[in-house]
């Protein structure tokens, strides 16, 4: 990609921007941080004459990182595979709705999670979507779809012509049309609330009457909690099992917060988060739940609360 020699602080301030473009590629916060602290030590070891010959540090940063987030979504097949039951990505906490009544954090955005904005492009449901696509797809998708990149300069990330990856976007762009469900904020909100009611009452009718019948759970306990290893299928299923779970978790308490920027479910216990849920919901129904419990998937959380 296209660049000023410029000083340090130019290039350090780079590193927001390539944090939410890795996030969005890796649906990890500690892979994006990794990727983007590898593409500083790569350019910091480049030496000061090829610097001073590279007129953008920030779009050559963002080539070297989505290169690295490239090659790490090729491996990312074979981990997934010795996964312990399902993955999903990694949630994201609004920390303005876990802010004390006094106002900010006196310490500041230290956590990398902080960084990430949420906006749709990272809503658990479209991410779940991009772990479907080919890593060349995902590429194109992101970087053109979500930061508006040419494909000339897309190209050079994937090592193809702009026409291929022209068509490369086009065809993540039909996956994503054919899997998302639009609906309001608003209107997630009040399903969620309702859902939230029904669960604390442990009332099967009254979520068996929210659940899509062919609705799907799918809980990533990365084999250190317990949870179940594959979906639960149907709506009335999925109400057995929230009840279940409820029973067996005295003292849960369940708080209306957005994750990934749209209205979800978390769960507590003595203060600390253990759960994370994430809906999708199409004509009034939700159709999909998506419960992260990997602790080391809730970290972000931690400071959160």
């Amino acid at each position: 990609m296209g660049a000023t020699g410029a000083g340090a602080a130019e290039t350090i301030g780079e590193r927001r921007q390539l944090l939410n473009v890795a996030y969005r590629l890796l649906g990890s916060v500690s892979e994006a941080e990794d990727a983007v602290h590898d593409a500083y030590t790569r350019w910091y070891g480049l030496p000061r004459s090829r610097q001073e010959e590279i007129l953008s540090p920030g779009a050559w940063l963002t080539t070297v990182t989505s290169r690295i987030c490239l090659d790490l979504l090729g491996s990312a097949r074979a981990r997934r595979e010795r996964y312990v039951g399902a993955w999903l990505p990694e949630p994201l906490p609004d920390r303005a709705e876990w802010q004390p009544a006094g106002g900010a954090d006196p310490a500041g955005p230290a956590d990398p999670a902080d960084q990430i904005v949420l906006d749709e492009s990272v809503a658990m449901a479209l991410l779940v979507v991009l772990e479907s696509m080919t890593p060349a797809e995902r590429v194109a998708f992101v970087l053109h779809d979500v930061f508006r990149y040419p494909f000339a300069e897309i190209a050079e990330v994937l090592g193809r012509t702009p026409a291929a990856c022209k068509q490369l976007a086009a065809s993540a762009r039909r996956r994503v049309r054919a899997a998302r469900a639009p609906v309001t904020t608003a209107g997630q909100a009040d399903m969620v609330r309702q859902v939230k009611e029904a669960w604390e009452a442990k009332d099967i009718a009254a979520l068996v009457g929210l659940l899509d019948p062919a609705a799907v759970m799918t809980a990533d306990g990365g084999g250190m909690v317990g949870t179940v290893l594959r979906p639960v299928e149907g709506g009335a299923r999925i109400a057995q099992y929230m009840v279940a779970i409820k029973d067996m978790a005295p003292g849960l308490e369940l708080l209306e917060r957005s994750v990934n920027g749209m209205p979800g479910l978390v769960a507590q216990r003595d203060g600390t988060v253990a759960t994370v849920a994430s809906f999708e919901v199409s004509e009034g129904r939700v159709t999909r739940i998506w419960v992260v419990r990997n602790p080391e998937k809730l970290r972000p959380w931690e400071r959160a609360g």
